[in-house]
């Protein structure tokens, strides 16, 4: 009896680490615990979670050029998001990628100006976002993919008016010294923004699933294996209970830092499956790239992917955040809509 007892704690065992570890499939483990330990990755993502604005210089009238001759230069910055509009801030997705090509992680903030002369503004605080799921979660994409980003940074950043922005990002370095990276991002008037925003109705498009699909799942879905969150049409529920409205592809994604969006949709959809449908969409017809996006984004007048809607009981659309996104985000955008 007690070599059975013994047994079946290791096989309980066995089934705990093939699951990821920590947590139940209803309260995920602390998004942090899925980053590597090697090279101290942990620990830098760790404290990159919650920057604080004092660890950085105010911008005090200097310009971009002065504020980026005092840190050390080497990385470049990945963008993440591309729609940057006048009123509201603007999420500002990106990575810092060093000249090793790989990511670098650290307390981070975002300076702007019109350009590198331009007195600039900022900082803006840009805390990291866990991009790595539980084992459980994780696609075949993902499980293999040998450099992967364990966090991605996001910035909330005011745009004054219109135009072309230089942007300077700042990352505190393990020695406290500053490293800076540097971009330029187009900003358009809020009315100038064809995409549906926080507070319109959304637009009630036909989304695939197997049905329409002829049970074709390569077609529905690149992720493999193929997700469960192609049962009903968006259209079907819009209106009648709140929905996660994910556009995205698992497989075709061309950017390095766009994430495993649809394992972190898979990972919160066990948390609040009860609560809201959450609705996986892929992004190009035949999922060929040639042949253009599939006419749900069309509707949406989405130019890029991915793209997550928030959608409320009554049809409002209560969050929607492009590119890439952390599990902590994409948790704080579900619960708008709640």
């Amino acid at each position: 009896m007690a070599r059975f007892v013994a047994l079946l704690a290791a096989v309980l065992a066995l089934l705990v680490a093939a699951c990821g570890g920590g947590g139940t499939p209803d309260e995920p483990k602390d998004p942090v615990q899925n980053v590597p330990e090697e090279s101290g990755a942990r620990e830098k993502v760790k404290v990159a979670v919650a920057p604080d604005e004092a660890e950085f210089p105010t911008a005090d009238g200097k310009t971009l050029e002065q504020l980026a001759s005092t840190m050390t230069a080497g990385p470049s910055l990945g963008m993440a998001t591309s729609i940057f509009t006048t009123g509201e801030p603007s999420r500002m997705a990106f990575g810092v990628i060093g000249a090793d090509g790989k990511p670098v992680y650290g307390p981070t903030a975002i300076y702007i100006a019109p350009t590198p002369t331009d007195p600039a503004e900022g900082p803006f605080v840009a805390p990291a976002d866990v991009l790595l799921t539980d084992a459980r979660y994780r696609s075949k994409q993902a499980a293999t993919e040998q450099d992967p980003f364990a966090a991605i940074y996001a910035a909330n950043v005011k745009f004054p008016k219109r135009g072309q922005y230089a942007v300077l990002s700042a990352t505190k370095g393990a020695d406290g010294k500053l490293i800076g990276a540097t971009g330029q991002v187009q900003v358009s008037t809020a009315a100038a923004d064809p995409i549906p925003q926080v507070g319109d109705k959304a637009p009630k498009v036909e989304t695939d699933t197997l049905e329409t699909t002829k049970g074709n799942q390569e077609i529905l879905d690149t992720r493999v294996p193929p997700s469960d969150m192609h049962e009903v049409s968006f259209a079907d529920v819009a209106g009648k209970e709140p929905v996660a409205l994910l556009f995205a592809t698992p497989q075709l994604c061309a950017s390095r830092v766009c994430g495993p969006v649809a394992d972190i949709a898979l990972q919160l959809q066990a948390k609040y499956g009860k609560q809201m449908k959450f609705i996986h969409q892929e992004v190009y017809v035949d999922n060929d790239v040639s042949k253009g996006l599939r006419e749900p984004l069309r509707e949406f007048n989405l130019p890029s992917e991915p793209w997550l809607f928030v959608v409320d009981k009554s049809g409002k659309i209560t969050a929607r955040l492009e590119g890439s996104i952390g599990v902590q985000q994409f948790e704080d955008a579900i619960k708008t809509g709640l």
